[in-house]
């Protein structure tokens, strides 16, 4: 009977899943904006640092933590009505969205480009931007649900990761 309602309550939890979040192991993204640096964290250990784009403006791309909630391959380009894969879409082939400011995964998101020459700039409306083909492979790693950190800081990649909990002390 204990069991059975211990299961209950695990399962209705609005505390469930218990413990930190992220785990160390779990995946994880920083983006440091004064580096225009995205570092993308797995088992502990920075795997592969992404040169990107951000915002014109320092407050465009959101600071804080946020969570990965929507994938999409050849996004849809709403402000211009361009269709996903056309070689005038500015997001490029890959969309990782995630709800900065309480929104939805389709306003902010790591994405490809038209425009590889923009990466390493502040040139964005909000959004990360990579190339494409790192996007691309960035995107098959990062599943729904995975924490992305946005700072500007001087710290490594490795520090920062340690204080969000990603990599271990």
């Amino acid at each position: 009977m204990i069991s059975i309602i211990l299961s209950i309550v695990l399962v209705i939890s609005p505390i469930w899943p218990i413990g930190e979040n992220p785990l160390v192991g779990d995946p994880y993204l920083i983006v440091n904006k004064n580096s225009h640096e995205l570092a993308y964290i797995l088992e502990g250990e920075v795997k592969q640092v992404y040169s990107v784009a951000t915002g014109k403006v320092d407050n465009q791309t959101p600071e804080g933590e946020h969570t990965v909630i929507v994938k999409a391959v050849n996004p849809y380009y709403r402000k211009k009505d361009i269709q996903g894969g056309d070689k005038n879409n500015p997001l490029g082939t890959r969309w990782i969205g995630f709800d900065a400011k309480d929104t939805d995964g389709r306003i902010y998101g790591v994405h490809g480009t038209n425009n590889p020459d923009s990466i390493g700039n502040e040139v964005t409306m909000g959004c990360v931007r990579m190339k494409n083909e790192d996007v691309e492979i960035l995107f098959e790693e990062v599943p729904i649900g995975t924490k992305i950190y946005i700072v500007s800081s001087d710290e490594s990649f490795e520090e920062l990761g340690k204080k969000q909990g990603a990599i271990a002390n």
